[in-house]
């Protein structure tokens, strides 16, 4: 798998005719059971997936290209190629295919074999048929030649045929020569059928054809037989376009001829595809995949010799970034670095991440901080696109200039400041530009395309700067706009466009970034009063922009912080979202779907301070609409918060004492037997209802309770502090001892008092006997008399 000459890229042709990338792995040929024949085999080089298995059908057509390159078709509409990274695995796997077919390997195209069906104009042809005889090239043949070329394009084994037939013959330039004669003499008719022709030749779909074609000498001749349709009353004028109006110019003298050549080659055969040739039907789509390729690995060749040419780019880079290089010198330069980007699209990604690795070393993100800033209009649109294309491939490579930035570079020059300056600044109505930047502030401030940088702090770095030197442009715009404070007003007279639609950009980034950069937007919602301002917005007479602030309230409700709730109610911040739902006075509208559903939200989620807050303060609003149950089921929310409140708040009062008799501060049973056994122990000198107690059981009941009761009075003020009014815990404790102590304020309890309180008796019962003598000792001999 490690083998570099079996190292591919695949390719699939799509429906818009465009080569879309399957990936990167190794190809191999082995035979498969499950197809029952030699297959071609490519494993993904990154998780040894199966990107492709395909059967070496007999009869199917393999074309090698550029000798690195195969292409072929799997059914009527769906072609793949394989890019070979060395030409040497290309040339093993060609020789592969052409043993399974019966082949030459020197081919550069195996024979398709497919039945046709008898209703065919001409008989089946076998390979040991003779190759097609095309007739004499003079104009008296030229009606029999469209008819022949017509009918071969019937079979796959005919059409190539016909191809061998004409590139063996050299069919095309005399054809060519056939053409000039037509256009001297004016024989419209023979001009109509060399239209017909090479039109034909095209949907034969070979690339060896294409190469006569477009070559330097013929490519013009080839144009001018396309422009006599028969379908059109008059002649077009393709040659003239070329050669006079699509000027090519060169913003650096480019010395390769054969860059130049390709370059020029390049243009001209897509304007063919383009513009010259009829738009392909449905059944004559397919047939132009060759086409296709031609120009895919023209661009890929393209970039390939201009990025080898490192003195030209240097230069390309100095005048771009020069102070005195002209407006017109820098559009073209920066035109040129434009169409540059667009064809390495065409590039496999380790290409592609070559090519952008040195764009960046030659300084292409200083040179764009100069040209988004740029008057000229062209300039800025072609700066904006290159920017787009970078930062769509790698945002890591600009989001680590940015931080490199940080400490050398005034704020206002930041090329992250750059591209929101030019975002609030576009001139275009209809904020083009603007929508374009803000799509590459998304790619850049998205933290998903961050979780697989190979510098795990990026995330953290570069929204730390973004909220530091950046954020605060879009707010102050946000926050200064003249319209605002017309809103505020309530004057509308002065709305324009533009403006309401950049406020309606600013809010969307804005709502982007709530809903992935919880922390430090946060702060700046809160600090900056930023939910206020936006619900102002709310007045606007463009619907558009009221759902974009109605959507940014959305984003924090659905967050359920709680910071945002106490913001929310304490700011009143729902009033103008009920103000716009009553004028719009249950209008069958978005505006109105959008409201209910956020207040859906709210009751499906039992955000109940919102909740609460809603029904207290805007209940009224609601109670004459009935087309939803939305808001009486929020009202019936709301009334079982409250009842469950009042349950809680009366458990609460209740829980006290049934915290005091709680087992935990029970005396053991062991220890209540051996004390009972002490007090049937003592001298039965006393009266039958005089009692004592024990010094043993005094010591025992002291040294116990108090620490109990010390603990429980803390744990009770704690609570009480926490969940409602403080209650005084030292009467409780007191009364627990004594209950005739009444309702005399809370004093310091001093040791001897408490000992004397336990050897009063631990309860006293109204009409007891509380006068019994004492003896000067400080002992009690008689304890109370129970009734």
């Amino acid at each position: 798998m490690t083998d570099t000459r079996r190292r591919v890229k695949l390719y699939a042709l799509n429906a818009e005719r465009q080569w879309d990338d399957r990936g990167t792995g190794h190809v191999s040929s082995a035979y498969v059971d499950r197809l029952k024949g030699i297959s071609l085999l490519v494993r993904a080089e990154s998780d040894g997936s199966l990107l492709l298995e395909s059967k070496i059908q007999p009869d199917t057509a393999y074309q090698k290209q550029q000798d690195t390159l195969i292409v072929w078709s799997e059914g009527d509409n769906f072609d793949l190629a394989l890019s070979f990274q060395e030409k040497a695995g290309c040339d093993e796997i060609w020789e592969k295919i052409c043993t399974v077919q019966g082949k030459d390997p020197s081919v550069e195209i195996t024979q398709d074999i497919v039945e046709e069906s008898e209703d065919e104009r001409f008989d089946d042809m076998s390979d040991s048929a003779p190759p097609i005889e095309l007739p004499s090239c003079e104009l008296s043949r030229l009606e029999d030649i469209s008819e022949l070329f017509s009918n071969c394009l019937s079979s796959p084994m005919r059409k190539e045929k016909l191809a061998v037939a004409i590139e063996s013959e050299n069919y095309i330039r005399k054809l060519l020569n056939l053409f000039h004669m037509c256009e001297d003499l004016e024989n419209t008719e023979g001009l109509h059928h060399l239209y017909d022709i090479f039109k034909n030749i095209f949907l034969l779909n070979k690339n060896a054809l294409f190469e006569v074609m477009f070559a330097d000498d013929t490519l013009f001749d080839v144009v001018g037989c396309l422009e006599y349709d028969p379908s059109s009353p008059t002649p077009k004028r393709h040659r003239d376009y070329l050669r006079q109006q699509a000027k090519f110019k060169e913003a650096i003298p480019i010395k390769n001829p054969e860059l130049l050549s390709k370059i020029h080659q390049t243009f001209r055969v897509q304007y063919i595809q383009d513009v010259v040739l009829p738009t392909p039907s449905l059944f004559e789509d397919n047939m132009l995949s060759t086409l296709s390729s031609f120009i895919f690995f023209n661009k890929v060749e393209i970039v390939s010799l201009v990025q080898e040419d490192e003195k030209f780019l240097t230069e390309l880079f100095s005048m771009l970034t020069n102070v005195n290089t002209s407006e017109t010198k820098r559009r073209d330069l920066v035109l040129f670095l434009k169409e540059f980007c667009n064809y390495s699209q065409n590039l496999q990604p380790q290409a592609k991440e070559t090519f952008y690795k040195t764009l960046t070393n030659l300084g292409i993100l200083q040179a764009l901080e100069v040209t988004l800033a740029a008057d000229d209009h062209k300039t800025k649109t072609a700066s904006i696109d290159i920017l787009t294309y970078i930062v769509e491939y790698s945002p890591s490579v600009v989001r680590e200039y940015t931080l490199q930035q940080a400490n050398n570079t005034d704020e206002d020059q930041i090329l992250l400041n750059v591209i929101i300056e030019q975002m609030i600044c576009d001139s275009d109505p209809e904020l083009g530009g603007a929508v374009q930047l803000m799509g590459v502030l998304r790619i850049l401030l998205d933290p998903e395309n961050m979780l697989s940088s190979i510098n795990k702090s990026e995330k953290i770095d570069f929204l730390n700067f973004f909220y530091k030197h950046s954020v605060h442009i879009l707010i102050d715009y946000l926050c200064t706009a003249p319209l605002l404070e017309d809103y505020f007003r309530g004057d509308c007279q002065r709305e324009d466009y533009s403006t309401v639609q950049l406020l309606g950009l600013i809010i969307e980034l804005l709502s982007f970034c709530v809903e992935h950069h919880t922390y430090h937007i946060k702060n700046c919602i809160l600090n900056k009063d930023l939910l206020r301002r936006i619900l102002i917005l709310m007045k606007s007479t463009h619907k558009f922009l009221v759902l974009c602030a109605l959507r940014f309230m959305r984003k924090l409700i659905a967050l359920k912080d709680e910071f945002y709730n106490r913001y929310i109610i304490k700011g009143n911040l729902f009033a103008p979202v009920i103000d716009a739902f009553v004028k719009n006075n249950g209008r069958y509208n978005l505006l109105d779907s959008a409201i209910i559903e956020m207040f859906e939200f709210i009751k499906l989620e039992d955000i109940k301070t919102l909740c609460s807050h809603v029904i207290e303060n805007f209940g009224k609003s609601f109670d004459e609409i009935c087309y939803v149950q939305t808001f009486k089921a929020l009202k019936q929310r709301y009334d079982q918060h409250q009842d469950k409140l009042k349950d809680r708040d009366r458990n609460t009062l209740e829980s006290v004492p049934s915290i005091l008799r709680n087992s935990r501060y029970r005396r053991d049973q062991r220890q209540m037997d051996e004390e009972e056994e002490m007090w049937f122990n003592e001298d039965d000198d006393y009266d039958d209802n005089e009692a004592v107690i024990p010094a043993a059981t005094t010591d025992i009941l002291t040294k116990k309770l108090d620490p109990d009761l010390d603990s429980i009075g803390k744990m009770m003020e704690k609570k009480v502090e926490a969940n409602g009014p403080k209650l005084n815990i030292t009467p409780v404790k007191t009364s627990l001892l004594n209950n005739n102590a009444g309702n005399q304020p809370p004093s310091p309890m001093p040791p001897e008092i408490r000992s004397a309180l336990f050897k009063r008796g631990l309860v006293d019962y109204e009409g007891g006997d509380s006068d019994e003598d004492e003896e000067e000792g400080g002992e009690v001999n008689k304890r109370p008399r129970l009734s």
